[in-house]
């Protein structure tokens, strides 16, 4: 893979964009927005700096990538932050100016529909950060989970290397932002049971590529921000998680099986899968529901993985993506897997 440059990381007192490239849901929850800024001021020491779409649903695109423009282009601004995801990113692609980007590198953090950007920032020579959105991470009831604060804190302020460690306890529940009694207390977490790993018989180490495997998905059909010489990922490491849509395995198993007959899925070194998202307000999963939502997922990706990449190591519910608590990965930036000693470790 070509070699994406990490870009200048900021220091307390530094501003930081806060942008909603897909959706403007802070104009209808406040209140988990209003608390993840506040914990930027006073728990990471940045001023966040809005702009004219950051509150704003219904935003076009065109609009949305100005704030992208304006929020790069300001040599005051030091880090750009998502407020959240959403389901039409992929919109603002087309948008975008890659040369002014390019010319004004920054760590920009987002998952979910931010995969777009991401990719769009990997393919324009810049390392970004999959994670960490102001509204779940930063807005989360109660406080931030101590292991994403831990991460966050690391890839914002830190460079170097930084060992991933799965998570003690977990959840993936949420309450209702409208409901004000949602933030009087933490939201419920379980017993973790570790990561599993799967042809763990070498250490591999490569730049990441992949992320909300709905997003790829979409990505790969629109033929956007996908190399055409896919000896690009060669070596790499490919990150992939679900959201709240919660595919279901014959759905996550297409999409890998069509990157299979791509010629993707054997390109990478290891593979890394986020811990399913297994409740939504949609589906809300009992906890024998959830766990066997999760094994006919990790069964569906396996199917795949053995059709087109047998040999490739892989690790089950690593703590990224749509989870609490969630580590915060590079995209683009190395990462190492190390399958005797059972170790991940990203550089940030």
């Amino acid at each position: 893979m070509n070699t994406p440059v990490y870009p200048p990381k900021p220091v307390p007192g530094d501003r930081i964009a806060v942008v909603s490239p897909s959706a403007g849901l802070p104009e209808l929850f406040p209140r988990p927005y209003e608390l993840g800024l506040e914990r930027l001021r006073e728990d990471f020491g940045l001023e966040p700096v809005e702009y004219p779409t950051t509150r704003k649903m219904g935003a076009t695109p065109q609009e949305r990538a100005a704030d992208i423009h304006a929020a790069f282009a300001d040599p005051d601004i030091k880090a750009v932050i998502a407020s959240i995801g959403g389901d039409d990113q992929i919109t603002v692609l087309p948008h975008l100016d890659r040369e002014l980007i390019r010319a004004n590198p920054k760590p920009f953090f987002g998952y979910s529909d931010n995969t777009n950007l991401l990719a769009y920032l990997h393919n324009t020579g810049i390392v970004g950060y999959h994670g960490a959105s102001v509204m779940c991470e930063l807005g989360r009831p109660g406080s931030m989970n101590p292991l994403t604060a831990d991460s966050l804190r690391a890839a914002l302020f830190d460079s170097g290397p930084y060992e991933l460690k799965p998570a003690e306890r977990w959840g993936d529940v949420n309450g209702d932002w409208a409901d004000p009694a949602t933030f009087e207390s933490e939201p419920a977490m379980r017993p973790g049971d570790g990561w599993t790993w799967v042809n763990a018989d070498r250490v591999v180490e490569g730049r990441s590529w992949g992320g909300c495997l709905e997003i790829v998905a979409w990505l790969l059909m629109a033929d956007r921000e996908i190399a055409p010489d896919l000896g690009h990922y060669d070596g790499g490491v490919l990150l992939l998680e679900t959201s709240e849509d919660m595919p279901s395995a014959t759905e996550v198993f297409y999409v890998l099986r069509g990157m299979g007959e791509r010629g993707l899925l054997k390109r990478f070194s290891a593979l890394l899968m986020g811990r399913a998202k297994t409740w939504s307000f949609e589906q809300p999963n009992s906890p024998e529901d959830a766990a066997r939502y999760a094994a006919e997922q990790r069964d569906a990706v396996l199917r795949a993985m053995r059709m087109y990449a047998p040999n490739t190591p892989i690790v089950f519910d690593v703590d990224f993506g749509h989870t609490d608590p969630q580590l915060v990965l590079p995209y683009g930036g190395l990462i190492r897997v190390d399958g005797p000693a059972r170790r991940i470790t990203v550089t940030y």
